[in-house]
């Protein structure tokens, strides 16, 4: 067999520049490259692929040689001649900047009449063949070079469509793909949605959705009024006094209403077709305490609305219930909370129920600390 793997290498050396040139093309794939001396064809293969159609002995031998060519920087390649009965495998270096390469002969060869013989030659009925390369220019021509009016006309017809921000400089359109492709056929210029698609491409254009970014016209004093409630935290930390967090949670509506998620049953249980909410029996209003210095958390769950009485009134149920009895002795109560709902800011039936409800009731004297508008989170 020495004279016949003499022929390949100089076959090899042949065609190196346009398997370097193949490989290169497809370099992030990793795949298989086949030479067809005879046709003088070249072919790339997922590796994958073409193992799945071999035995397990050739499998075996293509998943080593396959492996070990990875690891010494190398990709393999296969010589198929109709004349002989073997498809013979090299191992090639990656090509480099030079397009260099040093062939390294392998002992592993595959009969011509194995599944790899016939997986090279044919791709698999119901799959695609991604790898197939093509002579440089084959291929039916871009639309915009049938037609090179077709980008200019579409420029025109968006000097109307176009909105965007100039300091970013992104820019969409308002039209559709196949609302635009239908103005393009009334003027004369055939093209569909996905061709419309393209152009727009390379004219800068791109398909995105609404990102949030643009935050809220909050407190000048942002950065101050932080800096405020973490001295004041540190100093009910320091002289052991209780500091809870606190908001109001998702509301549910209770009834027999669809609930995501699964459980184990012989048969799904039957919900309401619509959650209206005339139809629920309650609505549950989840209002959350949280104590950063122990790490518990609370959840009172109301079934009326969410007013600042019943925020305070969970508040006392929780002082009575855990921080009393937590916090011996403690006089002062630090009250971290956002500045919207029934805590917010500006609700004064919220700082008079504190009044009312806490201070003079429990004798505690209450703190109360509003973070800034959106920094609920």
């Amino acid at each position: 067999m020495a004279h016949v793997r003499d022929k390949y290498l100089n076959s090899i050396e042949l065609h190196r520049v346009r398997i370097l040139e193949f490989y290169s093309l497809h370099r992030e794939k990793k795949p298989v490259m086949l030479l067809d001396v005879r046709e003088q064809k070249i072919y790339a293969y997922p590796c994958k692929t073409l193992i799945k159609n071999l035995n397990k002995g050739e499998r075996l031998s293509l998943t080593k040689q396959y492996d070990e060519a990875l690891r010494r920087g190398q990709f393999v390649l296969f010589i198929r001649d109709s004349e002989n009965e073997k498809l013979v495998s090299y191992s090639l270096k990656f090509p480099g900047v030079e397009q260099s390469c040093r062939f390294e002969d392998n002992d592993h060869s595959l009969k011509d009449n194995s599944a790899a013989a016939s997986a090279a030659r044919r791709v698999v009925p119901g799959t695609r063949q991604p790898y197939r390369i093509r002579r440089p220019g084959a291929g039916r021509k871009l639309t915009e070079e049938k037609d090179p009016t077709i980008v200019e006309a579409l420029e025109q017809m968006l000097k109307d469509e176009v909105a965007g921000d100039p300091m970013i400089e992104q820019r969409w359109i308002r039209s559709s793909l196949r609302r635009l492709s239908e103005r393009l056929a009334d003027q004369g210029h055939q093209a569909c949605a996905g061709v419309v698609a393209r152009l727009l491409t390379k004219l800068g254009f791109s398909l995105k959705a609404s990102e949030r970014k643009q935050g809220r016209l909050g407190c000048l004093n942002r950065d101050e009024q932080f800096t405020y409630i973490a001295s004041q935290k540190q100093q009910f930390i320091t002289a052991g006094l209780p500091i809870i967090s606190i908001d109001t949670k998702k509301k549910e509506l209770i009834g027999n209403f669809r609930n995501k998620g699964r459980t184990w049953s012989r048969q799904a249980e039957e919900v309401n077709e619509h959650d209206f909410p005339g139809a629920a029996k309650c609505r549950a209003i989840p209002f959350g305490i949280y104590d950063p210095a122990r790490n518990e958390g609370y959840v009172f769950v109301g079934v009326s609305n969410d007013t600042p009485q019943f925020a305070v009134y969970s508040i006392a149920r929780w002082w009575e219930g855990e921080g009393r009895r937590a916090y011996q002795g403690a006089r002062a109560l630090l009250i971290l909370a956002d500045s919207g709902g029934s805590n917010g800011c500006r609700a004064r039936a919220w700082k008079l129920s504190i009044q009312e409800k806490l201070c003079d009731e429990s004798g505690l004297t209450v703190t109360v600390c509003h973070y800034p508008t959106g920094c609920s989170k």
